[in-house]
């Protein structure tokens, strides 16, 4: 909170009286003066029971309050141990759930069966992460995700790890065990069996998969089938231990970050273009609509994370070379 009260400052008016505080003496004597230190925790403690008398009797106020000062004391949260689960507390994130604020309190009350992480997606706008592909697992299964846009986000949730015995867990990450819930509307276990052994099954999806990394190398991490894609045929996803997209999006806007960091690329192995590919793997005359096929998935994924494309000529060369051969074909 050291940074943040002073913003919060404009909220509040009047005078602090104290005999303990020594007039004429430096500004550095005075800051490192014990009294001044407990005066300031003392103002901290009265503004967080202040905000939390405000978001318990006038929650209408108190989210016209969050969403002109949330992102100022989210610097609290980072900063400030001593009052962070208190902050936290008073925290409020739009979700996917509905478009009210919500407190980690009532995500948690929400959580589904099964469920283990309280889990969120970060980025710039809330229109665009409402309709990111990463999140079409989620939704199949009911699962609420919070949705992060302000910079500072990328800070503390890491800091924090966890609340209340549940992890923070970006839902841009390969291996969230999403299979351990079940689809919404599905009645048992038998419904997730048969779709994962459906795309066991599909003719040439292994093969797609291994053709399609060899072709891509190092441009990717891994490439892996997903099950957090319903819709979209691709998507990009953060390996465990990786720095996460966003953040590091940010360090690349600010110049902290060189280094290109690869990402792995996961399939919807039920996606009709996926299985169109899957079956013309390994076809005579296959090999340049394939390659085509496989860099146009990568760079799709990637305008969908927002990152700019490596090649944009290239990516148009293969675009119109592939709707030629189909208007062709």
């Amino acid at each position: 909170m050291r940074r943040a009260l002073p913003a919060l400052a404009a909220l509040y008016e009047g005078l602090i009286d104290s005999e303990d505080l020594p007039l004429n003496v430096s500004r550095e004597m005075l800051q490192n003066n014990p009294a001044l230190t407990r005066i300031k925790s003392a103002l901290t403690k009265r503004v967080l029971g202040d905000l939390k008398k405000m978001a318990e009797k006038k929650p209408e106020d108190y989210a016209t309050f969050w969403e002109n000062f949330g992102a100022v004391l989210k610097e609290g949260i980072y900063e400030d141990q001593e009052n962070r689960d208190a902050v936290l507390k008073l925290a409020r994130f739009h979700s996917t759930h509905d478009e009210t604020l919500t407190s980690l309190e009532d995500y948690i009350g929400r959580m589904k069966e099964g469920q283990e992480a309280i889990y969120y997606i970060s980025g710039e706008d809330i229109g665009a992460l409402a309709k990111s592909p990463q999140l079409e697992g989620f939704r199949a299964r009911g699962i609420e995700v919070l949705m992060m846009t302000d910079p500072v986000d990328e800070f503390w949730l890491p800091a924090v790890g966890e609340h209340e015995g549940k992890p923070l867990r970006s839902a841009t990450r390969s291996g969230n065990d999403l299979d351990a819930i079940k689809e919404e509307g599905a009645d048992d276990s038998d419904k997730k069996d048969d779709k994962k052994a459906d795309e066991e099954n599909v003719p040439g999806l292994d093969a797609l998969v291994a053709m399609v990394k060899l072709e891509l190398g190092d441009s990717v991490k891994d490439v892996r089938i997903s099950n957090r894609l319903t819709d979209s045929p691709v998507c990009l996803s953060a390996d465990e231990g990786d720095m996460d997209i966003r953040m590091e999006q940010l360090l690349r806007q600010h110049n902290q970050l060189n280094e290109q960091i690869t990402r792995v690329l996961e399939i919807n192995g039920k996606h009709p273009l996926i299985t169109a590919l899957a079956g013309i793997t390994g076809a005579d005359g296959a090999g340049s609509k394939f390659s085509d096929a496989a860099w146009l998935l990568l760079d799709q994924a990637r305008i969908l994370e927002g990152e700019p494309l490596p090649d944009p000529a290239a990516f148009v060369r293969r675009m119109a070379d592939l709707m030629a051969k189909g208007v062709a074909a």
